[in-house]
């Protein structure tokens, strides 16, 4: 039945996998991520953080003078950028804290255990620090900050203190959507067959989820720092520029910042372990018979 349904699917070079399959690919994938090391985890999760951290670098910029742009357009824009992070962490073989949720499917199917999927999700989710703070404190001693006569560094911190002045429970459901839209691009670039077949399906979901105006706990990790680095330490010339003070984003501070990461990092792990890799699991690989078969089939059962 999967082989003649698959064979719909071949139209030229085009071999793309059922979601019956790509539940089978993420179940692998999930039980492999679990396996690696913690040196391994922990390097590819701090790629991710970079990765992310240059998507979210370069939607500041595109969004610089944007305001003269409709609202959506603006935000449409910035999200075709900002998904040059995802497209950089699946292509380039990275770990991102908020895509590894979907290796719940792993654990729910009995390949890991609750043990070596939390520390997974610790290892990467410290990699992903790392990378995006490490990241945002680059760009921010490479002065770019200091770009346009300083309208770069000032959209940085525009979008930092609105991140960091919203509430809690907004922030915890725009968190949420924002992993369910994140994991259905990682999701589908389980069933994608080329490099440009993933690039394809990744940049739809991630610039919906910049367009709406989602929460992202990485991205967060590279915004808020950046913008706390400028607060507190861009110079005079920089503030003299754009006849600001330090004192006009009173909403951004250590605090409300860690309050934003704690609260997306919450919310991003409920959209996406719950609402797409949980959801799913239950579709194709609930019933451990009708698993066993399909795992034989694939020859990705365990001996």
């Amino acid at each position: 039945m999967i082989e003649t349904a698959r064979k719909t699917l071949h139209i030229g070079n085009i071999d793309a996998l059922l979601p019956s399959e790509m539940a089978l690919a993420c179940e692998a994938a999930g039980a492999a991520k679990a396996g690696r090391n913690a040196i391994a985890l922990t390097v590819l999760g701090l790629l991710a953080g970079a990765f992310i951290a240059f998507g979210a670098m370069c939607m500041s910029v595109v969004m610089t003078g944007a305001g003269e742009l409709p609202w959506g357009v603006a935000r449409l824009l910035a999200g075709l950028v900002f998904s040059l992070g995802l497209i950089l962490v699946i292509i380039g073989g990275a770990e991102l804290f908020t895509g590894d949720s979907l290796m719940i499917v792993a654990c729910a199917s009995r390949r890991i255990t609750i043990a070596s999927l939390l520390r997974a999700w610790s290892l990467v989710y410290v990699g992903n620090i790392i990378g995006a703070i490490s990241t945002a404190e680059l760009v921010f001693l490479a002065g770019q900050h200091g770009f346009n006569d300083g309208a770069v560094g000032k959209t940085a911190l525009t979008i930092a203190s609105t991140k960091a002045a919203l509430p809690t429970i907004q922030l915890f459901f725009l968190a949420v959507l924002c992993n369910v839209l994140v994991c259905l691009a990682v999701w589908m670039s389980f069933g994608a067959r080329s490099v440009s077949d993933k690039v394809m399906v990744i940049v739809p979901p991630i610039t919906a989820f910049v367009a709406a105006g989602f929460e992202h706990s990485i991205a967060n990790l590279y915004f808020l720092p950046y913008g706390l680095a400028i607060k507190a330490w861009a110079g005079a010339d920089f503030w003299a520029a754009l006849g600001q003070s330090a004192a006009d984003y009173p909403t951004l501070t250590a605090g409300t910042a860690f309050h934003n990461i704690v609260v997306t990092t919450v919310g991003n792990l409920v959209g996406g372990s719950l609402m797409v890799g949980a959801v799913y699991w239950f579709v194709y690989l609930r019933h451990s018979a009708a698993g066993k078969f399909d795992r034989q089939s694939a020859g990705k059962i365990d001996k």
